[in-house]
């Protein structure tokens, strides 16, 4: 039966070559958009994540502060699950990075550095949020030999705002984009449907079992859902190619090889089968 069933699925291509296309067409479609929302929702992910993690403070320490001190703070630091990286800066390196970024060497006027250590952190970018850095700052800010934390307050914050409205419009229209292109399937298979009325209105009157009239046409949408697949594939490797070209992009493609082909290569049979299946749940015996 099985085997039945698969002759037919096949010979439904042969005897509607039209509606095979447009099948083919509309799966395809189908299968970009849902796939370019999925890479959408997983870029603007990776650079959500890219730009939090950019997000440092800058702990000054009290001039005079001891070794010991500065080391029981280091380890603290380094201990701390919010913080990703730390990095301690002496005076030395304070008074270069001054005088590179002002370009003036105040070593010329004065015969003393005024610049503090500091300790440079970096935060995780699931704890770069408004009440975990007003915790953080006020936790490290009671150590006696911090003097004070420098922080661009209102620019993160205002970053942090952003991202967040920025990821609740993809996630809008990718799920727009994810239902348009499950009822271009649906209408077109709907179509392919009517078209064959009579033919399935005949093997009901030969007796055809509801399994005989169905699963062909299951199966052919199947089918079709694999070649869409493969026919998407091509198009959204060329979408990815161009945008890996761009170098600001490059490291925010996240897709591996192996695992975009399998999602690309699944999608569309599940289509097919979910949306064939729908299409004919309202097709019985009854004549």
């Amino acid at each position: 039966m099985i085997i039945f069933w698969i002759k037919e699925a096949f010979k439904l291509i042969g005897r509607a070559k039209t509606s095979f296309f447009l099948s083919l067409i509309s799966t395809s479609i189908a299968i970009v958009l849902i796939v370019s929302s999925v890479f959408a929702i997983s870029l603007s992910l990776k650079f959500q994540k890219s730009i939090k993690e950019q997000v440092s403070l800058n702990i000054f320490l009290k001039e005079n502060s001891s070794k010991q001190d500065i080391e029981k703070l280091k380890e603290k630091l380094k201990s701390d699950s919010h913080i990703s990286k730390v990095n301690f800066i002496n005076k030395n390196e304070a008074a270069k990075i001054f005088i590179r970024e002002t370009g003036e060497d105040f070593r010329k006027i004065l015969d003393y550095n005024p610049l503090p250590e500091s300790f440079t952190i970096s935060l995780k970018d699931n704890f770069v949020q408004q009440d975990s850095i007003n915790k953080l700052i006020k936790y490290y800010s009671s150590f006696d030999i911090v003097e004070e934390i420098g922080f661009n307050q209102s620019f993160v914050y205002k970053l942090i705002s952003y991202l967040d409205e920025f990821k609740k419009y993809i996630l809008l229209i990718t799920s727009v984009l994810f239902f348009i292109s499950l009822y271009i399937v649906y209408s077109t298979i709907k179509l392919v449907i009517s078209s064959k009325y009579n033919e399935l209105e005949t093997m009901k009157l030969v007796g055809a079992k509801l399994s005989t009239i169905k699963m062909p046409i299951i199966l052919n949408g199947v089918l079709i859902g694999f070649l869409s697949g493969v026919l998407a594939l091509s198009f959204i490797s060329g979408g990815i190619y161009v945008l890996g070209s761009v170098f600001y992009l490059k490291r925010f493609i996240l897709l591996d090889g192996s695992l975009y082909l399998i999602i690309t290569l699944s999608i569309g049979p599940l289509i097919g089968f979910i949306v064939s299946y729908l299409s004919l749940r309202k097709i019985t015996l009854k004549i």
